[in-house]
């Protein structure tokens, strides 16, 4: 039960002896970390480190936690508060993502290490069977990073054109430039969310004529 409770509840039930998952997030985060570090490390036997910890944070990170939580469509299953309710934060992918990690963790307590590993190597099948080669699972940020540099000799930068709407439901609108020239601009629920829609419009942005230094 806990493991489903978003702070918001909490904070909106104050009466209610209810507590939040993020706890068990922390705990989740670690054993996420184990287990699929392993699963890659006996998957990929002549891969070195760098490799390997792409293709684990291709899993582990919020994104790809978001796709294995959606697959499980646990998003219907959150006890959220109203306002949260009210934003979507139901199928927020940073919160889908928590809301996996305190699953995991509440696994683990319960049923201990081999059961848990048992049900992560099921539910993250698709994304530790993928061929694809390690540079491919990079986020957009991570692939324009190395792009820039590579072309132009240095880091794209991130600049907020606007922040809107009110708190529970924020929408950054950020711009990227390499050199002074505008590659991409998106948005999101935060800052996070919209440079990574920037960075990967200015992928497709560059996937025409190359930079010049």
């Amino acid at each position: 039960m806990q493991a489903l409770v978003h702070s918001s509840y909490v904070n909106e039930h104050p009466d209610v002896a209810a507590a939040p998952n993020e706890r068990l997030e922390f705990l989740g985060d670690a054993v996420l970390s184990l287990v699929i570090s392993e699963a890659l490390w006996e998957r990929h036997p002549d891969e070195p480190e760098g490799p390997l910890t792409t293709r684990r944070a291709a899993v582990v990170s919020a994104r790809g936690l978001a796709d294995v939580a959606v697959r499980l469509d646990l998003g219907r299953y959150l006890i959220l508060g109203q306002g949260a309710e009210r934003s979507g934060e139901r199928r927020r992918g940073s919160v889908l993502a928590s809301a996996l990690e305190a699953v995991i963790a509440a696994v683990y307590l319960d049923q201990g290490l081999v059961v848990t590993r048992e049900l992560l190597l099921r539910l993250a099948a698709p994304e530790l069977e993928a061929t694809a080669p390690p540079a491919t699972l990079k986020s957009p940020k991570s692939q324009l990073q190395e792009l820039t540099y590579a072309s132009a000799g240095r880091p794209p930068l991130y600049r907020v054109l606007s922040v809107e709407g009110p708190d529970h439901a924020r929408q950054y609108l950020v711009e990227v430039t390499v050199a002074g020239e505008a590659l991409g601009r998106g948005g999101g629920r935060n800052r996070r969310d919209a440079e990574t829609e920037a960075a990967t419009a200015a992928l497709l942005h560059l996937s025409g004529p190359a930079l010049q230094p």
